[in-house]
Parts: C-alpha cells; structure tokens; sequence
C-alpha cells in the first residue's frame, strides 16, 4: 500500500508537471461532484490517477473529488481518498500552494479520518512530499531544505503567520468573523490566501506558517440563515472542507505534533471520508501551538 500510495502520487505529480504550460489551463471544464469548479488540470489528475491504479493489479476502493467512489477488483482491503489536485487554482496558474494528496484507510462501510493508515502530499509546483504511516514513526519528507517537521512556536495572534480560506466563502462574512484578527497580523505577522487546506496544513508542519483557518462550516451551522449567502458564492453548491480535502494533512499535520481540530476544538477524527453532503463537511483550526490554536478559537467572532 505503501508503494501505491507514492507511486499514484509521483504519477499524478509527472502528468501534471508535463502539461503546465498547457494555455487552456486556466479555462473552467465543469464541476465536480460536490459542486466545485472543475478545470482541465483536475480532468487530467483524475484520469492518471484512475489509469494508474487499474494498471497496478491490485484491488482496491477509490473515491476521488470527481467520480466519488469507484472499485478496482474484488473484496478491496483499502480505500484510496484522493484529491488530485488540493488547489487547483493555484495549479492552473502554476504557483506553489497546489498538492496532490492522498490518505489510504482500510475499505468499510463508513471509514473516517481516524481509520487513515498511510498519506501523502506531494507538491504540483516543486515535487516536494512529506508522507507518514500509521507502521512507522515520524515523518519522511523530500525536497525541503530544512527537516520536516519543523513546528514553529507562535503564540500572539498579532504575531502569527497565518493562511484563510475564501473559495465558496462569503467575504462579508469571513471579515465579520476575522478581520480585525488580519488587521492585527497583517503587519507584525502575516496574512495569506492559499485555498489549499492541504498546501496551508502543510506549510504548519514545514515552519513556514504559524495557523490555518477555516471556518465557514461552523458559521453556517451555527447560524444556518447564512446558507443562502454560502450557496450565492458556491454558485449553488456548499463548499467547505470536504473530507479528500483535509483527509491526508490531517494526519500528517497530528503526527507532527501541529495541534488541529474543527473551529469547536473537537477531534476531525470522525470526519467520514465517503461522504460530502454538508452535514459532513468541516471546519478546520490548525497551529503551532496549543496557545495559539486557544487564542484563535476566543478570538474569532463566532
């Protein structure tokens, strides 16, 4: 699993490195399953992908933000949660914050996040990757110039590198909810937008960024007369974290030690991978440090 969980990663990365400077890359080619704009890099990420895992031979179950879930033979032992792109706009414009990510769980009727065995995020720009398993310790990591991990330990809210979340979020709303923490950190800190979860969650564990946050999902269920405002800027669709979004980093991010949750403090843990209607989709909280990440949840205007 080990080997297949790279390899469709390393494949994913070549075929999207080849076809970068492709003119129609920027250009929309429909949606995906749970409603998000879909350009041709995701097409041609999604196909390796499934070419790949067909032509390996082994049995296994496949979910992947386009075609939901597909399998390959019979009685698969593992699932393969698969974002072939985690920041596909990012990719389209060829810039860093784009990664494949990959978690491998054991196949079941209902497998969560804390089911994850192996992941992997490997970056579309640079092919840097950072993997983990749940059958060996620590991280390993390729292409950084510094060891992976390497946690940062801010504290201040006024200090902290931070990155936010804005595709399918209304800005009013995300302002209203943090803005004076931008304005606080935008100057002796600062501030980003990546709309990667995979990208931001990872530059957590490289040193690089101090916090993530996304917070739409706890917005909209803590005051559910703002889904029409989510849905106006989803073009109909709710889009907050999906599990294939964050099902790699999550795990990555906890064995690094990077403290992470839902903007409730609670475990994503039972997050399941299957499943991407709203009542499944999440909200994330992520730091350097238990102060931070307590600091961010008071501070935020819920």
């Amino acid at each position: 699993m080990r080997d297949l969980v790279q390899g469709v990663a390393e494949r994913i990365w070549q075929a999207v490195r080849d076809d970068r400077t492709t003119r129609s890359g920027r250009y929309l080619e429909g949606v995906t399953a749970g409603g998000d704009a879909e350009f041709p890099v995701d097409v041609l990420a999604e196909q390796v992908a499934w070419d790949y895992l067909v032509a390996s031979g082994q049995s296994v179950a496949v979910y992947t933000e386009s075609e939901g879930l597909r399998l390959i033979g019979e009685n698969p032992e593992y699932v393969l949660v698969i974002d072939p792109i985690d920041g596909t706009r990012g990719a389209a414009a060829d810039l860093e914050m784009a990664c494949v990510s990959i978690a491998a769980a054991r196949y079941s009727d209902a497998p969560t996040i804390g089911d994850i065995e192996y992941a992997i995020l490997k970056e579309v720009k640079t092919g840097h990757w950072m993997y983990a398993d749940s059958h060996s310790e620590g991280i390993e990591s390729s292409g950084y110039p510094d060891p992976v991990p390497s946690i940062g330990k801010a504290e201040q809210l006024e200090r902290m590198f931070w990155s936010l979340e804005f595709n399918g979020h209304p800005a009013g709303l995300m302002l209203d909810a943090y803005g004076h923490l931008v304005d606080a950190s935008s100057n002796r800190g600062g501030v980003y937008v990546f709309n990667s979860a995979s990208f931001s969650i990872s530059r957590i564990i490289t040193g690089q960024m101090d916090a993530y946050v996304d917070i739409g999902n706890r917005l909209l269920r803590d005051h559910p007369e703002t889904e029409a405002a989510f849905r106006k800027v989803g073009h109909g669709s709710i889009l907050h974290l999906f599990p294939y979004d964050i099902a790699a980093s999550v795990f990555l991010a906890e064995r690094a030690g990077v403290v992470i949750t839902d903007a409730y403090g609670e475990s994503l843990a039972g997050t399941l991978l299957l499943e991407i209607d709203p009542g499944n989709q999440r909200s994330c909280i992520a730091a350097c440090t238990p102060q931070l990440h307590a600091s961010l949840l008071s501070e935020i205007r819920w």
